[in-house]
């Protein structure tokens, strides 16, 4: 049998953190019995890799102030989140992991401390620790009103409990001294693996029928300005000189503004607006023009299918780090930034016309994360020659 591998992924806002580690996930399968944890809003339309084990806490979700906020008419925040650690625990238990792995904890999602802390409590107290891991995407959001507080604090919890940090990027664009700064250095090996792409790289064809502008904001919660300064961009550009308009706005977004946009965009012959898709890349290597935000996964996106691309980075409250990459895809001539305060129907219909005619460079980044994650994992299991099984006293 296949050792246990518990892998915990609390999405919140979008779908990035989600779809990232479903990724991980099934490169795991092949060498481990993988238990998904997780605790966000289910995508209506995205479906777990088959090969998974999917446990579902209590959904809970984090607003972009930082807020714990729930669509679950099943009681009260306190109370769904004792449901949650109840769940959690007892998965540990019973899944007896060779490997505990946690997306963004202990950098990030410090209010689910109290279901995460007691499952590797009891990982370090048992005769079989398991070998624990945490899954680190390429930037960290700063912004908070004590950012060092936080990064000491988050530096004690791993160097008390973890055995090595994983960051899903290639230090060629970015490393985590940059976003994680705490007065001494991590005393805990990180490990860069290359970024982890949902799917394989594709040769963008040349093409010069392509006459799409598509429109995404990844799960789409936070999607509304965009979307509607694209269908205000679309609405004032003469029929004659504008591209059809896909917008995909994702499931997150709210019912009340997906039927408005909808009523809007039913104005046009050339201009559709869907809920919903499995995936962007077939669509991204048909358009002519992609606007979006800069998420982790819409970025290797355009990355891999050198769409010309214009980008709104999400850049509210202390949500910084979709800037940061933004800018750093753009000194290396990938894409184009809008900054999001400069978002305008007329603005964006004038940087989709320029966009048009940009041809993004080929940015050489190693994007075998999930591979390579997978490899790591097996490589620090086997030196610590843990054996499989029950992980408790």
């Amino acid at each position: 049998m296949k050792p246990a591998l518990l892998f915990y992924c609390q999405h919140s806002l979008g779908l990035g953190h989600l779809v990232r580690s479903w990724a991980i996930a099934d490169a795991l399968s092949s060498d481990f019995h993988v238990v998904f944890v997780t605790g966000g809003q289910p995508p209506a339309g995205l479906t777990p890799p088959a090969a998974i084990e999917m446990v579902m806490l209590p959904p809970l979700e984090q607003t972009v102030a930082g807020a714990i906020v729930t669509a679950d008419a099943g009681g009260s925040i306190p109370d769904i989140l004792q449901r949650r650690a109840e769940l959690l625990f007892h998965t540990y238990c019973r899944t007896g992991p060779a490997v505990v792995l946690t997306e963004l904890f202990p950098f990030g999602r410090a209010k689910f401390a109290n279901e995460i802390l007691p499952i590797l409590a009891c990982a370090i107290a048992g005769r079989r620790r398991p070998l624990i891991v945490c899954s680190l995407r390429d930037l960290l959001v700063g912004g908070r009103r004590n950012q060092q507080g936080h990064d000491e604090r988050a530096k004690r919890l791993a160097e008390a409990y973890f055995d090595a940090i994983l960051v899903h990027a290639d230090p060629r664009l970015a490393t985590l001294e940059e976003t994680f700064k705490p007065h001494a250095p991590l005393q805990v090996p990180v490990i860069y693996t290359g970024f982890v792409s949902a799917a394989s790289p594709v040769v963008r064809a040349p093409n010069l029928d392509r006459s799409q502008v598509l429109v995404s904001a990844g799960g789409g919660r936070v999607g509304g300005p965009l979307f509607e300064a694209a269908v205000d961009a679309h609405a004032m550009t003469p029929a004659a000189e504008r591209f059809p308009m896909r917008i995909v706005t994702g499931p997150f977004l709210p019912d009340t503004e997906y039927d408005a946009l909808t009523i809007r965009a039913a104005a046009f012959n050339d201009l559709l607006v869907e809920r919903s898709v499995p995936t962007l890349r077939p669509l991204l290597e048909m358009a002519a023009v992609s606007v979006s935000q800069c998420g982790y996964n819409t970025a290797l996106d355009l990355l891999q299918t050198r769409v010309p691309a214009l980008v709104v980075p999400f850049a509210e409250g202390r949500e910084d780090e979709q800037r940061a990459r933004a800018l750093r895809l753009q000194a290396l001539g990938a894409l184009r930034v809008l900054e999001p305060s400069a978002l305008t129907g007329t603005s964006l219909a004038a940087e989709i016309a320029t966009t048009r005619a940009f041809t993004p460079a080929t940015v050489a980044l190693d994007m075998n994360g999930a591979a390579e994650t997978r490899r790591a994992i097996v490589r620090l299991l086997q030196a610590r020659k843990a054996p499989h099984g029950c992980v408790h006293a």
